[in-house]
């Protein structure tokens, strides 16, 4: 992949950069979209067989828990649901229904909008994101995904009563959490804000706008330590070795290993969103696969549950060390919306941008 700059200057490949461990995550979140949340593994080997591309969902989930839930936003400043709102209720409905082969779910459509959003304010500031998070969700159609999870949901609720921004977030520790990670590290890399104690700083501030809770921040820090481990040239496996993380065992992902993926990520680790157990289920698939990243984002997806929210952290890791095959990039939708306008810094230094 490379970085987009003003017409005369050309464009500049890295080999290791932050820009890969983004598009990373948006590809493993792109092809785990048709089957996710599916917990019933032969429902999924009999809707989509051994997939090796991007699909469109289908209509029908069998596992969808949507029929159990419903929306209904105290006012305008809860609406993030729209037209979608009269789905919640029914059995049988897709969560992404709408979305296209190539699409990415509503959280790594919001990491590509805080991607964009940072370059062009010239660096991440925690009450412009939020700003922007308010205007773009409460946006009809701004985005065609049924489900929006949890934490949007009571986000909004609160500041339909009122609430600040700034205080609207809860206590989630769901890895969906995680989301918008890579995102916002690639943008700081693009605008050359590259101290790792800023870029942590970053992290989590961002993160405990919509997730303070201890278990999702100290993810966020553990994902933010590998990537920066990786962007200095450490293998993944040297970085799981060498980097204390709270919860993986080296001896553990050594043994898992030479094991079926749906026996290690269903039986032993749960294939649910909750943090930290999702985030060693992550780990285990950059592990084993740490030199394919097509291997790494297929298998992830095809252990079902929230595999989504995995790919993010999985995509982003592996990408980092093996790049994103070109064949993944070419039908990936959100490609073309990174696009950002060129600007000047005061100093007159392009911006970079990804393409």
């Amino acid at each position: 992949m490379g970085l987009f700059v003003k017409d005369e200057i050309p464009i500049i490949k890295y080999t290791m950069s932050l820009q890969n461990a983004f598009l990373g995550s948006l590809v493993a979140d792109s092809i785990s979209m048709p089957v996710h949340w599916y917990y019933n593994r032969q429902s999924l080997d009999a809707d989509y067989g051994d997939f090796q591309t991007y699909c469109k969902p289908k209509a029908h989930h069998p596992d969808s828990i949507l029929w159990r839930s419903s929306y209904s936003p105290l006012n305008s400043k809860a609406d993030i649901l729209g037209r979608q709102a009269k789905y919640w209720g029914q059995k049988g409905v897709h969560y992404h229904q709408f979305l296209e082969s190539g699409d990415n779910t509503l959280n790594l459509q919001l990491a590509s909008e805080l991607y964009r959003d940072s370059i062009i304010n010239g660096g991440f500031d925690p009450e412009t994101w939020l700003k922007r998070y308010a205007h773009v969700m409460l946006t009809p159609d701004w985005h065609l995904d049924t489900y929006a999870e949890e934490y949007h949901r009571a986000f909004f609720t609160n500041y339909a009563k009122g609430k600040p921004l700034q205080s609207c977030g809860i206590p989630d520790y769901h890895i969906g959490g995680l989301s918008c990670i890579p995102a916002l590290l690639a943008a700081m890399e693009a605008i050359d804000q590259i101290e790792p104690s800023e870029q942590l700083a970053n992290v989590l501030s961002l993160v405990s706008l919509t997730h303070n809770h201890e278990n999702t921040l100290r993810s966020a820090t553990d994902l933010t330590r590998i990537l920066h481990r990786l962007i200095n040239g450490d293998s993944i496996r040297h970085t799981l070795k060498t980097m204390p993380i709270p919860g993986v065992s080296i001896r553990l992902l050594e043994k898992w290993e030479n094991m079926d993926d749906r026996d290690v990520v269903g039986n032993i680790l749960s294939t649910a969103c909750y943090l930290p157990e999702s985030f060693v289920a992550s780990l285990y698939f950059a592990w084993k696969y740490h030199d394919d990243f097509t291997m790494a984002v297929l298998a992830n997806a095809k252990a079902g549950g929230d595999n989504c929210h995995r790919g993010v952290v999985v995509g982003a890791i592996v990408a980092m060390q093996t790049g994103v095959p070109e064949i993944w990039l070419k039908k990936l939708k959100m490609m073309e919306k990174l696009r950002c306008d060129i600007q000047l810094m005061p100093n007159h230094k392009v911006l970079k941008r990804v393409i």
